[in-house]
């Protein structure tokens, strides 16, 4: 289906356009200049409990209670974004080294992060291909520093079983496997075994077409087979339901537009019944519609991530953490969701 002007809203779907006239008139001050001065007056031990009740300890790789986390909060989930990459479109470069991958690791958690995802190799357009060897050399010793110093979960973006198996046993809690477990065959016997959880993201091609727009027979239902699919492989090889959640991969292999009709439709994907991951964090979709370039992109990615919660997204995986913690709070507020 082509979208032309507006979007529509699916049948029996959320009629966010009432009820949310008055967030966009908050975000939009975003566009005007509005800046948040991140107070980190608080102490590690204030922002980050300890949580002896979420992890086993009977094995190298402990378990993560990935229900237990996502009720716990109440609230949608808040992943912030690590990259420790030198060619990531947005950040690459910034925390390549270690002591600055940690203390934007602090950053992240002070500013109200839930978790972190850290990846290791750039999934952008042209990006260069990383060895098993440098990924993990890249991020192992980020996560053992994190996990020294602090307690909040971590989420690790890869797609190589000797990567995810190395950043399990330095701490990290799940995996987010871009790939949806087609990439590295073993991947689902270590995720099997260990029963961490693990995202599902659809990706239309191989990865070096990920980023080509695709022709789909029937758009959102092409995206829902595809996840049904993957969630039936990995089941069927002994990975638990309650540890996977799915990510309809806003930007891979689909246009400007149809990223909008995710959004817009998000609600057929949370009918799948696992809990839902959404990344559009300065993404080039928000550059190709508003034309802005990616240090811009921060109020539509808002919008964007706010919609998406109202749709049904558990987790929203951003950049701008502090900025997204106040955007969701005020529209808690505004729409009375605050007990």
């Amino acid at each position: 289906m082509h979208i032309r002007g507006t979007l529509p809203k699916s049948e029996g779907g959320y009629d966010w356009t009432a009820k949310v006239s008055s967030i966009l008139r908050f975000v939009v001050l975003f566009s005007v200049g509005l800046k948040f001065n991140i107070q980190e007056s608080y102490s590690i031990e204030n922002v980050i409990p300890g949580r002896p009740d979420l992890r086993g300890n009977d094995s190298k790789i402990m378990t993560f209670n990935l229900q237990q986390f996502l009720t716990s909060k109440k609230r949608p989930i808040i992943m912030g974004i690590l990259n420790i990459t030198p060619d990531s479109f947005s950040d690459g470069g910034q925390f390549f080294k270690p002591d600055q991958a940690l203390k934007q690791a602090k950053h992240l958690i002070l500013s109200g992060a839930d978790i972190l995802d850290i990846g290791g190799e750039s999934s952008r357009p042209g990006a260069d291909i990383v060895t098993e060897e440098e990924e993990q050399q890249r991020i192992v010793p980020v996560i053992e520093a994190i996990r020294r110093q602090f307690d909040v979960p971590i989420s690790v973006d890869t797609v190589k079983v000797s990567v995810a198996k190395a950043a399990l046993e330095a701490g990290a809690d799940w995996i987010n496997d871009i790939s949806a477990l087609r990439d590295d065959e073993e991947m689902t016997l270590l995720l099997a075994e260990t029963q961490v959880p693990v995202v599902l993201m659809h990706r239309a091609g191989t990865p070096q077409q990920s980023y080509q727009d695709f022709e789909y027979d029937d758009f959102i239902e092409n995206i829902k087979t595809f996840l049904l699919e993957r969630i039936e492989f990995a089941t069927s090889a002994g990975i638990k339901k309650e540890n996977i959640m799915l990510d309809p991969g806003i930007g891979f292999g689909k246009t400007a537009i149809q990223n909008c009709e995710i959004l817009n439709q998000l609600n057929e994907f949370k009918q799948l019944g696992y809990p839902i991951l959404i990344g559009t964090s300065r993404k080039s979709f928000i550059g190709k519609l508003l034309n802005v370039p990616m240090e811009q992109r921060l109020p539509s990615t808002l919008i964007s991530n706010l919609i998406a919660v109202q749709n049904g997204a558990d987790i929203v995986r951003v950049h701008d953490v502090a900025e997204t913690q106040q955007a969701m709070m005020m529209m808690r507020y505004i729409l009375g969701d605050v007990s």
